[in-house]
């Protein structure tokens, strides 16, 4: 990709620009990555309002706590991508997940979503928002993150799967995999990865 990227916090100004990037299609368009907030959204009684309603309150919450939802990634002053991360409290239905279950007591803030515009995929975006998402949970007194990749050494996965991340992306980024989880035996095996972090020497 021509030129440098620019990733800001998501605000709610910035909310508009992030309209224009998942408007692009598929399952950003309704879910607004809401998903993992809502504990009882599924796919038959979410609406696109709805989502967007749940990831603005994140938004304008975040604006007062000094921590918001996510990242936006900037390419010439358009949108191009987003990576969801909190607190893993944050995520209600993560936090009731059987699959995705809590590993152990640890602190931790969780990565859940990438999205990458259509025309800026394969450019390496979704590493560097994951770079800069770690620098972001960093500064905010984040000492572990954590994710939930598919591992795509098995051959090909349909870009509509991926929206979590792929296992070797976050395996070039430092993260290593803590457990391997499967919902039952036909199902694929999904990795929970983890990479600690340390604060940011002052000075």
């Amino acid at each position: 990709m021509d030129g440098e990227l620019a990733i800001k916090p998501l605000t709610p100004r910035r909310l508009p620009d992030l309209a224009a990037l998942f408007g692009q299609g598929g399952d950003p368009k309704w879910c607004w990555c809401a998903y993992f907030r809502v504990r009882g959204m599924n796919w038959s009684n979410s609406t696109a309002a709805a989502n967007r309603a749940v990831l603005t309150a994140a938004a304008r919450a975040g604006a007062t706590r000094g921590r918001a939802p996510g990242l936006v990634a900037y390419h010439e002053g358009e949108a191009v991508g987003w990576v969801g991360l909190s607190p893993r409290e944050d995520y209600d239905r993560l936090e009731h997940s059987t699959l995705l279950a809590r590993v152990d007591a640890k602190p931790v803030w969780s990565i859940v979503c990438f999205v990458v515009g259509r025309r800026a995929r394969g450019q390496g975006v979704a590493a560097a928002l994951l770079a800069a998402a770690v620098a972001y949970a960093r500064d905010r007194g984040a000492t572990m993150l954590e994710a939930y990749p598919v591992d795509t050494a098995g051959g090909r996965v349909p870009s509509a799967n991926v929206y979590h991340g792929t296992l070797s992306m976050f395996e070039r980024a430092g993260f290593r995999v803590v457990e391997r989880r499967q919902f039952n035996r036909s199902s694929p095996v999904r990795p929970i990865v983890r990479r600690g972090l340390r604060p940011r020497k002052s000075g």
